[in-house]
């Protein structure tokens, strides 16, 4: 293959991940190009002559830095592996918490002060989003305490729809602004078919209240029924946070009691109950599966509340730290949604140790300290799949696949959650690890692994993007991950934290 064309069919991949990432298909993509299907399919294959100017239109459409000048495009990581970590390391506020925060913030007239907010891609754009409406936001300090005031009346004819579109957070406007405003229209990203599918289960938990969504190419649009109240108790068909979520923001302004049964007891989902709490609503069964709430019609408090640690975070440190046989201390691990990949990992022969437990800042999330040992691993006897808390986080399952690779034998997982991000993981051969896909949902890891540096583009899916990057930290050589964005979008500074433990990632751009 001629260097152009190597050239080529790399910037293919690059768009079809940019694509994938945006739920588009090639006809829909096609569409915004004003092209045709096949000459898209061309181009990403690598078989097609690309202008300047059509890539930054294909840049557009994706909202992808495929191409750009300067500084401004893509960031790549360049790994020098095969180096031991040492030293301690905080863990960071729980991304999740904080934008189910920052969409809770729009429920309440008073002011809201957040503490210690991820500062990360997707909080980036649910800011601009809330700017834009007319919510006043301002970062406190260098320890990324924000302050944020809701206006009365929200400018929601003034929506930053770009923005809206980048966020897949914004689907939990529903539930506040359904209080605030008669008929209002939500930007999302992806095409028609996917949209309805994606609003249904948070329909199940709002139509009760009234919402009525419709859902058309690229918005959502939603009428709210006045007077509508919940004649019994809500039962959500999909155990899932953000519907959870959603159901929460609405009986939070709703003047009487909503049960939510099959509720997701995650760790996002008690941390939004804390802060409603302290809005004045009243709140039982947190951290079970069926949650009794007492709303209230206005809520205008001043309200400062601290989201608890991530235990996604936690769970990508210790596997950093297990890859690369180091002993590091990992301080501030929310223990409590950490116990079964921790009891899992014993079972695989991690060793390591743990703190007395201390309470998070919010007075409530459980928080220990967890010291790593090198250790000898062996693969578990039984398959590895993720189930609703208090079984292995749904996140964390992508971290065992890298894991698994270090263990003596073989490991099933099982992600029966997600349709082909178990694909990814397939990404790691590349890196020298054994891994067979059975089906879109299952993989066989073979142990134990001798990782060796290669070029990679970050796959689209955040957390095997992650598991990439850990491997790369064991793997012989330097190896170069390409296009980090999603790792952006979800983890805060990761590359300079990994390397203040002694990694050797230096972060650069195309010039």
């Amino acid at each position: 293959m001629s260097d152009q064309q190597d050239y080529l069919s790399r910037i293919g991949t690059l768009i079809r991940d940019a694509r994938q990432h945006s739920s588009l298909t090639q006809s829909e993509l096609a569409e915004e190009l004003k092209t045709s299907q096949s000459a898209v399919n061309r181009i990403e294959k690598g078989q097609q002559n690309l202008t300047l100017e059509m890539l930054a239109r294909i840049g557009t459409a994706l909202d992808s830095e495929i191409v750009s000048m300067g500084t401004s495009g893509p960031s790549h990581l360049r790994v020098k592996g095969g180096t031991t970590l040492s030293g301690a390391i905080d863990v960071k506020s729980s991304k999740n918490a904080g934008v189910a925060l920052l969409c809770a913030s729009l429920l309440n007239e008073g002011t809201t002060i957040l503490r210690k907010v991820a500062r990360i891609e997707e909080v980036n754009r649910l800011l601009e989003v809330l700017e834009s409406i007319g919510v006043k936001t301002r970062w406190l300090n260098g320890e990324n305490d924000l302050e944020l005031v809701v206006p009365r009346d929200l400018d929601l004819a003034s929506m930053d729809a770009d923005a809206a579109r980048r966020t897949r957070s914004i689907i939990m406007f529903l539930g506040p602004l359904m209080h605030r405003v008669d008929t209002f229209e939500l930007p999302y990203a992806g095409g028609c078919d996917l949209g309805t599918r994606t609003v249904e289960p948070h329909m199940t938990a709002l139509r009760p209240f009234g919402l009525k969504v419709v859902a058309t190419e690229g918005s959502y649009h939603a009428t709210a029924g006045a007077g509508v109240a919940p004649e019994r108790p809500i039962v959500l068909t999909e155990r899932g946070d953000t519907v959870t979520e959603n159901a929460l923001l609405a009986a939070a302004r709703y003047d009487g009691v909503t049960v939510i049964r099959n509720a997701s007891p995650n760790y996002m989902v008690q941390d939004l109950c804390f802060f409603l709490e302290k809005l004045g609503v009243q709140i039982e069964g947190i951290g079970t599966t069926t949650l009794r709430v007492t709303g209230t019609a206005t809520i205008n408090t001043d309200v400062d509340y601290a989201p608890s640690e991530d235990p996604i975070e936690a769970m990508s440190l210790i596997s950093a730290a297990i890859v690369t046989q180091s002993s590091i201390t990992v301080r501030r691990v929310p223990i409590e949604f950490m116990e079964i990949e921790l009891a899992l990992l014993e079972e695989m022969g991690f060793s390591y140790e743990r703190s007395a437990e201390y309470a998070a800042e919010n007075g409530q999330t459980r928080l220990a300290d967890i010291t790593t040992h090198p250790s000898t691993l062996r693969a578990p006897i039984d398959k590895i799949h993720p189930m609703p808390f208090p079984g292995l986080n749904i996140d964390n399952l992508p971290f065992f696949a890298v894991i698994a690779a270090m263990a003596d034998g073989q490991t099933l997982l099982h992600d029966w959650v997600y349709e082909n991000r178990a694909i990814y993981l397939t990404e790691l051969n590349k890196l020298g690890a054994r891994v067979k896909l059975l089906d879109p949902h299952r993989v066989l890891v073979e142990g134990p692994t001798h990782w060796s540096g290669t070029e990679l583009v970050c796959p689209p899916a955040l957390r095997p993007a992650v598991v990439i990057l850990i491997a790369m930290l064991a793997a012989k050589g330097t190896s170069v991950l390409r296009s980090v964005y999603v790792i952006n979008r979800g983890y805060e500074d990761l590359a300079e934290r990994l390397n203040a433990l002694g990694a050797q990632i230096e972060t650069f751009r195309d010039i």
